[in-house]
């Protein structure tokens, strides 16, 4: 990882990541929220181009920012009004006090670690993770995709208010 354009994209998806995650944890809409967490996952994604791991950019995009960040949308969208406030809580001052002192942590771990680098080639490419993926392990995928469907449709009937089924039967 090395020359001008590969630095600049770097600065700019850490300064996208952080800001964003910050967005996290300064908003009180939770709609709103949940929009910067998906910019923060795809700001990881962009780190993980940048170190030539595209699978793994992917995997981060299909899996976080789709399943993950809808999962999220559905119970905030299925949770009553009066239940989803966000509001102040008197955890404000621990939590600040930790992320202190865990961001002091990682600063020193930055500082004193010993970043040398190898040009040992992996011992596993994305070419036959794909082909594992898409003939020995494409049955239990599959499984896994119909078991989470049908999870999905039942916990949609499970939240239906009865005036809602009373007012489909009626027309």
């Amino acid at each position: 990882m090395s020359g001008f354009g590969i630095t600049v994209a770097f600065w700019i998806l850490a300064a996208l990541t952080l800001a964003s995650a910050g967005g996290v944890m300064a908003s009180r809409n939770l709609i709103h929220a949940v929009l910067f967490l998906i910019v923060a996952f795809l700001g990881v994604s962009g780190f993980f181009i940048l170190l030539s791991a595209d699978f793994l950019a992917m995997a981060q995009i299909i899996i976080y920012v789709g399943a993950i960040s809808v999962l999220i949308l559905f119970a905030i969208v299925l949770t009553p009004r009066a239940e989803r406030d966000n509001s102040e809580t008197s955890m404000v001052l621990p939590a600040l006090l930790l992320g202190t002192t865990l961001a002091a942590v990682l600063l020193f771990v930055l500082y004193d670690a010993n970043w040398n680098v190898t040009n040992v080639e992996p011992g596993l490419s994305a070419e036959v993770l794909g082909s594992a993926l898409l003939s020995v392990w494409v049955l239990p995928f599959e499984l896994a995709s119909v078991l989470l469907t049908a999870a999905l449709v039942g916990a949609l009937m499970i939240v239906r208010r009865q005036e809602d089924e009373e007012g489909d039967s009626a027309s």
